[in-house]
């Protein structure tokens, strides 16, 4: 997931908390609160899982063309010839904490059992074990030059072999194979995978975006994206889009191969939404139906469609393998980072995918495929990382409601209960900062947590009757509300348990 990393083998991953696991930010002597960003890098918390954006990936070069000669059948009493290796994987990548009601400092080094491969991931560029960003990849041609060999290798076996079967029929000792008739009206029936698929792709479009640079060599990437409505609105993952924001470029291809020019009309950093809108869209646009990701069940079918390492229209299928899980990502550039209350899905989901579709088994969306976490030190050198069947996608029903106040507005809206979080703090749940800012500033007592009589130092340990084990989970909680919401929050204070009612306040833009 921008659409869309890992090295040594990796140490057994410690026991998972009892609530899903996320990444913690580090303390800063100056804990942001929800609405402020804070500048300082997070330490990771001890046992936190943590995640990774899908970078975009750059447009895969055209192979070569062989200089030599087709090969000569193989002869089978001669020695295996050797084989195309598969496409080398990235370093261990860092991943994102988050603040209260701001912004997350930089991702934290991922530990050797976590790194992901994100869109922008775990999603985004590959960091260094040092902490720095290596160079960055020229594209994809060499995944696709070793697919191309591999294939050809395969072929040139296969036609020794082939010719050698051959020889032996003649002679008298060769086998007999029967072959299945094909009706020439192969049909498949319209809920089964294949049908799914063939009435989703028209709708699902391959993203090609990059920054303006007067070098002419701007960044940029590829991701996926699906259509929303008929007047040509493009859902997507702001990190597949980030690059093209400002003065950028940004197309849209569909299955068919048509491509169409778009424009960013509006996104949002912290949710990693974001839309775009095809300046001379086609007629006859056919947006996917969106489905109801509060109705989910663990089990549930999925399909995802996108662009993995460049490859458009490729879909995998999976299913829903856990609801409501705490992911912090970021695309491992220093910036910004989001979260999200995501659905996790073992379908495959790889670098490229970011911004594309989420089905459920009747083909309705029900999540944005976001980020994934990659097994880090793999063993296979530099490079992207790949997936491991642990896909996070962004709840559509969250994500319908980002998009539509960006349509409306350009900006989105953020509920926010004006206070600061210890990201620090050792505790099972979020505690409010005692220290690093005036008590005015730790908890604003005209705000939504202020009215409700929380103070610098409670611990908030439920939130909409789900229990909170970090600050990072309580904020995921949160945004998957509206401002105006009322819900029921309880917090300890003295070892006593509190509970109250507290109506979200809300922020407009990113800060």
């Amino acid at each position: 997931m921008s659409t869309e990393n890992e090295g040594t083998a990796a140490p057994t991953p410690p026991a998972a908390p009892s609530a899903p696991p996320v990444p913690v930010a580090a303390s800063t002597p100056d804990a942001a609160p929800a609405d402020r960003i804070p500048g300082t890098p997070a330490e990771p918390a001890p046992g936190v899982e943590r995640t990774q954006q899908l970078p975009p990936t750059a447009p895969p070069a055209p192979p070569q063309a062989p200089d030599h000669a087709p090969a000569a059948p193989v002869d089978p009493a001669a020695p295996a010839q050797g084989y195309a290796q598969a496409p080398p994987y990235g370093q261990p990548a860092r991943t994102a904490a988050y603040g209260a009601e701001g912004w997350p400092p930089p991702p934290p080094a991922v530990p050797a059992y976590g790194a992901a491969g994100h869109g922008g991931g775990g999603w985004g560029a590959p960091l260094g074990t040092d902490g720095t960003p290596p160079p960055k990849p020229k594209g994809k041609g060499g995944l696709i030059a070793g697919v191309l060999v591999a294939a050809l290798l395969a072929g040139g076996v296969g036609g020794g072999i082939g010719y050698w079967a051959a020889e032996r029929s003649e002679s008298g000792s060769g086998s007999t194979t029967i072959s299945a008739s094909t009706p020439k009206d192969l049909k498949r029936d319209s809920g089964s995978i294949a049908g799914l698929a063939a009435a989703s792709l028209p709708s699902v479009v391959t993203i090609e975006a990059s920054s303006s640079s007067s070098a002419g060599d701007g960044e940029g990437g590829t991701g996926t994206g699906f259509v929303y409505d008929q007047q040509g609105h493009i859902l997507t993952n702001n990190h597949v889009v980030a690059s093209a924001a400002n003065g950028g470029k940004v197309s849209a291809i569909f299955s068919d191969g048509k491509k169409y020019e778009a424009e960013v009309i509006g996104r949002a950093q912290g949710y990693d939404v974001a839309v775009l809108k095809l300046k001379n869209p086609p007629a006859g646009l056919k947006p996917l139906a969106l489905g109801d990701s509060d109705k989910v069940a663990v089990g549930d079918a999925t399909i995802a469609i996108g662009a993995p390492f460049g490859l458009s229209n490729t879909v995998t299928t999976g299913i829903v393998s856990a609801k409501n899980r705490p992911v912090a990502s970021g695309d491992g550039s220093g910036s910004k980072n989001s979260y999200m209350s995501a659905l996790q899905t073992d379908a495959s989901i790889n670098p490229g995918n970011s911004g594309g579709p989420l089905l459920d088994g009747r083909g309705a969306v029900i999540g944005i495929n976001s980020a994934i976490q990659s097994a880090g030190n793999g063993g296979f050198g530099g490079g992207q990382a790949g997936s491991i069947g642990l896909g996070f996608a962004i709840p559509i029903n969250q994500a319908k409601n980002v998009a539509e106040s960006l349509i409306k507005t350009g900006k989105p809206v953020y509920p926010v209960i004006s206070v600061s979080v210890d990201l620090q703090a050792k505790a099972d749940g979020a505690k409010v900062s005692e220290q690093g800012a005036p008590a005015n500033e730790l908890v604003d007592p005209n705000g939504p947590a202020g009215k409700a009589g929380l103070k610098p130092g409670d611990l908030i340990t439920e939130f909409g009757g789900k229990p909170v084990d970090s600050g990072p989970t309580l904020i995921s909680m949160i945004w998957t509300y509206k401002p105006g919401d009322t819900v029921k929050l309880t917090y300890q204070r003295d070892g006593k348990p509190t509970t109250v009612d507290i109506t979200l306040g809300s922020r407009v833009g990113d800060k």
